[in-house]
C-alpha cells in the first residue's frame, strides 16, 4: 500500500498541476541522507516536462535529463497540504497556485529521489519490473512466460512486480480469491485454463479501484486529501471471520512472506504437496 490505483490517482492529480512548471528549490526536510533521497537536491533548477507512471512508482521527467522519482512506500502522501508532521522532502516550485509540494511519510519507507533518465540501477524493482496491466504489452503469451519461470508461491510471486507491475497485497488478494486460485500455488502450477482469468480479474479490479480513487485503509490518501472508497468493494482482503460471498465459508487469513493474506479455504484450496 499504496498500490497501482492509488498511485496512478495521485498521478492523475499532480499531472496538470506539476507539468511545465520549474523546482526553485528541492531540499530534505526530516529524511536521513541515502539512497531514498539520492540528488533530490539536483531537481532545482529544472522544469517538470509530465508525471508519469510505472507499477507503483511516479516518473517526472526533468527539463535537464534527469527524472525525479517517488515511491509512496506504505503510508506516503504527496501534496501541497501539510497533513502531519511526518514531512520527509519538500519542493518549492516557482510562480503559481500552491508553490510547496511535499512528501509526508510516517513510516519512512518512501522514495523521492533524483536519477538520470532511464537509469534505474538503484532501484532493481524498477529496473526489472514487468508490463503494466492495463496496456497491450500485459499479454497471455507474456504471463505464461513468468508463471512458468517461477516455483515461488503466486502471491509472492505478484508482490515482486516480475510478472506484472503495481499489484500488491490488496489487490493480489482480491484477484485470487475471485480466481479461486490459493495464494500457495507455486506460479508455474496456475492451470493453463486459469492463466487469463487471473490477468482479467487483475485488470478489472485495477481499473474498478482507480475509478474510487483507490482503497483507503488508514494512510493513504490523494493530493486533495480524499480517501479512496475501493475499501466497500473488497471482497476477501480485510475480511478474516466474514462469510465468503460465493460460497459462504469464513474468509480466513495467513501470513505468507511476512505479508498477511486473506482467501477462502473453501473457495480456493490449498495445492497438495507433490510427492517426492
Amino acid at each position: 500500500m499504496p498500490e497501482l490505483p492509488e498511485v496512478e490517482t495521485v498521478r492523475r492529480e499532480l499531472e496538470p498541476w506539476l507539468t511545465g512548471r520549474t523546482i526553485v528549490k528541492a531540499e530534505r526536510v526530516d529524511a536521513p541522507e541515502g539512497k531514498k533521497y539520492a540528488n533530490l537536491e539536483r531537481a532545482a533548477g529544472q522544469k517538470i516536462l509530465g508525471v508519469k507512471r510505472r507499477g507503483k512508482f511516479m516518473i517526472l521527467p526533468l527539463s535537464g535529463e534527469d527524472e525525479l522519482i517517488i515511491h509512496l512506500g506504505m503510508t506516503g502522501i504527496i501534496s501541497p497540504k501539510l497533513f502531519d508532521k511526518h514531512v520527509r522532502a519538500k519542493l518549492t516550485l516557482n510562480e503559481g497556485k500552491n508553490p510547496e509540494l511535499y512528501f509526508q511519510d510516517v513510516r519512512r519507507f518512501g522514495r523521492f529521489l533524483v536519477v538520470r533518465a532511464g537509469d534505474y540501477k538503484t532501484l532493481p524493482t524498477l529496473d526489472a519490473i514487468g508490463p503494466e496491466p492495463l496496456t497491450k504489452d500485459f499479454t497471455e503469451e507474456h504471463f505464461s512466460k513468468a508463471l512458468k519461470k517461477s516455483s515461488t508461491a503466486i502471491k509472492t510471486y505478484l508482490l515482486s512486480q516480475k510478472p506484472v507491475s503495481g499489484v500488491g497485497n490488496i489487490y493480489a488478494d482480491e484477484a485470487l480469491w475471485r480466481t479461486n486460485i490459493h495464494p500457495l500455488t507455486p506460479a508455474n502450477k496456475i492451470s493453463k485454463d486459469k492463466i487469463p482469468l487471473l490477468m482479467q480479474a487483475i485488470r478489472e479490479i485495477l481499473a474498478a479501484s482507480i475509478e474510487a480513487q483507490g482503497t483507503t485503509l488508514s494512510d493513504y490518501r490523494t493530493v486533495n486529501g480524499e480517501v479512496g472508497e475501493y475499501i466497500t468493494q473488497l471482497k476477501a482482503y480485510g475480511h478474516e471471520g466474514d462469510e465468503c460471498e460465493n460460497c459462504g465459508t469464513t474468509i480466513e487469513r495467513m501470513v505468507i512472506g511476512g505479508r498477511s493474506s486473506f482467501y477462502c479455504p473453501q473457495c480456493q484450496k490449498r495445492p497438495r504437496k507433490s510427492k517426492k
